[in-house]
């Protein structure tokens, strides 16, 4: 190849290499500009002194107490009963969610495939699960509490429970959805109704799989605050009810935006494990 073609590529590459640069720093920006807002919002009403009095506390009180809640404070007493305690809630919480959420998915991933494959399962299951469905969340805290007690277990109950369900409606339409050509040729090459479900049906059921997944991290965290907050002592609920209760609010909004983050971040894990996972996917759509 000539020197000046190889220069000329060369230099298509590096402006394409920086036209993507670009477009990723203007999309990474324009996630901010929400946020700025709010952030910038806040700090005029906090300076103008209209904010609702012993509601909604300052950032700047915020921040420091969120300090203090995760780096601890120098001669903290036992008024301040949060001092550095922060990474202990996290990990407590985390780990529930963690434990209810996969036991949730399971479940829902294993029973989508069966029923949206096999009618036989389908009359069989469907209709119970259709009718449980409906019943809030909360109200199985009084069984779950009486079944498993005041502890971890309760809260991995209701948090596999609450995972459950946009799992495996969306592993049903998954599994469902497939085109039956493919299927027909998987049976001539002679292939195993097991083989069948798990090279086939399954792989196609995926993208529904990870939507529901999606769906399931943001119901985990929101039942976790309200387990922790009624029969756990220990967690970010625990914290964030505590706090109410002693007229913390820092504490509680910081607590707020704790719990956010931890959803967000559990949900970006969940994409970047869908984008390796279907990798062959987004190649093909791009």
């Amino acid at each position: 190849m000539p020197e000046s073609t190889r220069t000329d590529a060369g230099h298509r590459n590096s402006g394409r290499s920086d036209k993507r640069r670009r477009v990723r720093l203007q999309q990474s920006l324009q996630t901010l500009v929400v946020p700025a807002a709010v952030v910038g919002v806040w700090l005029v009403l906090g300076a103008l002194g209209m904010l609702p009095g012993g509601v909604v506390p300052k950032l700047p009180a915020v921040l420091v107490d969120w300090y203090y809640w995760i780096f601890g404070r120098p001669g903290a007493t036992a008024f301040d009963a949060y001092s550095g305690t922060w990474l202990n809630a996290v990990l407590y919480s985390g780990w529930r969610v963690a434990r209810g959420f996969a036991l949730g998915v399971t479940a829902g991933v294993v029973l989508g495939i069966l029923i949206g494959w096999s009618q036989s399962v389908s009359r069989l299951l469907d209709p119970t699960i259709q009718l449980i469905r409906p019943i809030p969340i909360t109200a199985w805290i009084p069984f779950a509490i009486a079944w498993f007690g005041i502890g971890d277990g309760n809260a991995i109950f209701l948090i596999a429970l609450g995972a459950f369900f946009p799992v495996v409606l969306n592993t049903i339409h998954g599994a469902r959805d497939i085109n039956k050509n493919l299927v027909r040729a998987a049976r001539m090459m002679g292939i195993s109704e097991w083989r069948l479900l798990v090279k086939v049906i399954l792989p196609n059921a995926l993208p529904n799989i990870f939507t529901g997944m999606r769906l399931a991290m943001g119901i985990a965290w929101t039942i976790l605050i309200v387990a922790e907050m009624i029969s756990i002592r220990g967690g970010v609920g625990y914290v964030l009810w505590d706090a109410y209760y002693v007229s913390r609010m820092e504490i509680v909004v910081a607590d707020m935006i704790t719990v956010g983050l931890l959803g967000s971040l559990s949900d970006r894990v969940i994409v970047l494990i869908e984008h390796q996972v279907l990798a062959w996917k987004h190649t093909h759509q791009s």
